[in-house]
């Protein structure tokens, strides 16, 4: 029997744009959720309109909103409102990203859905909260990240500053906190009978990342700079060094076994090995002999020493790599409606989870589903959902 998921049978509403929501629907729909996404007539959701263009809409909106549904309507309208009741009155998760006071303003908070829908799991992902003296301002990932002192742990020089390569508070910051609490709350629901209100707030979620620099800086008064942490490139054990042709080898040798394992594999002169001694030294010599050769050679050398050093590859080579194509990592494939086929993006659910997906998926057209879930113009419709 095909699996349906885990939570086949509920119906979500998803009022959200771009990444961090979005990305949270998916995994609910990957778990066999409906997912509903409620955008604005003509042009639809932001992401619709990125580019690339990947046939009518953007490859981004295509990777983070397969296998959902979706209806358009102008929310300023009361009467296009009314026409979201059915709806709203079934549903059992509704996820908004909108700026605090927005849903309200619409007549969609939480203390007005809830005299409809007693169980419903409101789920808000905002950057700041809903409350707290910066809950109204603007920002994005990098505002978030710079705000809770995690940027500042890893922020190059001043010739050069890195960008980090992941929007982590968008999504380690909205979207996992975001499922994990909804599947809370499902849970405290099928105990109580009562749903929930949750308010996520990104920056507030970035700070279990710094667990080790808050735990430094309180307990011993060592609060870590930028890039002088063990993790973070102040140790020669866990450091990028450039290869003889461009590449670059990840070394994370941290523990003494493997440590001595990547000297011996380097062949790291023997009074150079004590890190102790002089940290700098060994760091520059380490660095002229990774410089001295390709990295296809380093690559063979730490398979064979097996000691937590790999060699960094492209996006490109990740998705051909034998290892995540045999686990089966990019079997979901997405298409449009010109018929082009790309790989989907994965999700964490794990298998026992995941609904049966089709071996080839789209994402929705704008408002491919007002007839069949919305109310007909003027119509308040009737609750299809009894009170848990």
């Amino acid at each position: 029997m095909m699996s349906q998921g885990a939570l086949a049978g509920l119906k979500v509403l998803d009022f959200s744009t771009l990444l961090p929501g979005p990305m949270a629907t998916l995994f609910l729909a990957e778990a066999g959720a409906e997912v509903i996404k409620v955008e604005r007539p003509e042009t639809g959701e932001e992401m619709r309109g990125y580019v690339p263009r990947w046939g009518e809409d953007s490859v981004n909106f295509a990777m983070l909103n397969r296998g959902k549904k979706s209806v358009a309507l102008d929310l300023k309208d009361p009467v296009e409102r009314a026409r979201l009741l059915p709806l709203l009155e079934s549903a059992d998760i509704l996820v908004d990203q909108f700026r605090p006071g927005v849903m309200a303003r619409l007549g969609f908070a939480y203390n007005d859905l809830v005299r409809i829908n007693p169980g419903i799991i409101y789920c808000s992902i905002t950057g700041y909260g809903q409350h707290g003296p910066r809950h109204m301002a603007a920002g994005h990932d990098l505002n978030y990240i710079g705000d809770t002192g995690l940027l500042a742990l890893s922020l190059g020089t001043a010739r050069t500053p890195v960008i980090p390569p992941a929007l982590i508070a968008d999504i380690a910051g909205g979207t996992y906190p975001a499922v994990f609490n909804i599947l809370l709350a499902l849970r405290e629901r099928d105990r109580t009978g009562k749903g929930a209100c949750l308010d996520i707030a990104m920056a507030d979620n970035l700070f279990p990342f710094l667990y080790w620099a808050m735990g430094e800086g309180q307990a011993v008064g060592d609060w870590p700079g930028s890039g002088d942490a063990l993790v973070t490139g102040g140790s020669c054990r866990y450091r990028l060094y450039p290869t003889a042709d461009g590449g670059f080898a990840a070394v994370a040798a941290l523990e003494d076994k493997f440590w001595r394992a990547f000297t011996d594999a380097i062949g790291l002169e023997l009074e150079l090995c004590d890190d102790n001694v002089d940290p700098a030294a060994t760091t520059r010599r380490i660095g002229e002999l990774i410089a001295a050769r390709e990295a296809a050679h380093w690559a063979q050398v730490f398979a064979r020493a097996d000691c937590c050093c790999s060699i960094v590859k492209s996006a490109r080579q990740a998705m051909a790599d034998p290892h995540f194509l045999e686990r089966g990592v990019f079997e979901a494939e997405l298409t449009n409606a010109a018929g082009d086929v790309i790989r989907a993006l994965p999700t964490p659910i794990a298998r026992p989870f995941r609904r049966a997906a089709q071996v080839t998926e789209t994402a929705p057209r704008l408002g491919q589903d007002n007839d069949a879930l919305l109310a007909p113009t003027g119509a308040g419709g009737q609750s299809t959902r009894s009170n848990p």
